[in-house]
């Protein structure tokens, strides 16, 4: 079954949400191959989901470091052991096992998951820093621009 993004799946950061989205896109486009029994399509499928989850784990692990998150070690542990479980998917699937049904409920369920319970969880200590971050910025801009009025 597709996968519907609802606004319970948002977690207020909009580059993550839209990453959420892009994976979510993934995993419908595997329904889509799985249904239509096209093998090479499976395999492309999964392989450009594999790819992009492993950026985009790299870019939610960074922003939680960045941000001080307290849980950063051990929501990167749950990463690496997602990521551990996809790579015998995909080893089985290289052997030829028909892996797409499985491999769908995996990610379907998985990801819903993650996003409402581990993802929300670091969401404020995220969004605090990205806020810290752009005032940083705009009290530099002032402050650049009104010193810089003395040596023009």
């Amino acid at each position: 079954m597709a996968i519907t993004w609802t606004a319970d799946l948002n977690t207020g950061i909009d580059v993550i949400d839209q990453q959420h989205r892009r994976i979510v896109a993934f995993i419908n486009d595997l329904e889509i191959a799985q249904r239509a029994g096209k093998t090479d399509a499976i395999k492309e499928v999964v392989e450009g989901c594999f790819d992009y989850t492993l950026s985009h784990f790299t870019f939610e692990e960074s922003l939680q470091e960045e941000a001080g998150y307290l849980y950063c070690k051990p929501h990167k542990k749950v990463h690496e052991l997602f990521i551990r479980r996809l790579s015998e998917y995909k080893e089985r699937m290289d052997l030829g096992d028909d892996v797409g049904e499985e491999l769908h409920q995996l990610l379907s369920r998985w990801l819903i998951s993650h996003i409402k319970r581990d993802d929300a969880d670091y969401v404020s200590a995220v969004k605090n820093n990205m806020i810290s971050l752009i005032k940083e910025k705009e009290e530099k801009k002032q402050t650049k621009g009104w010193f810089a009025r003395f040596f023009k």
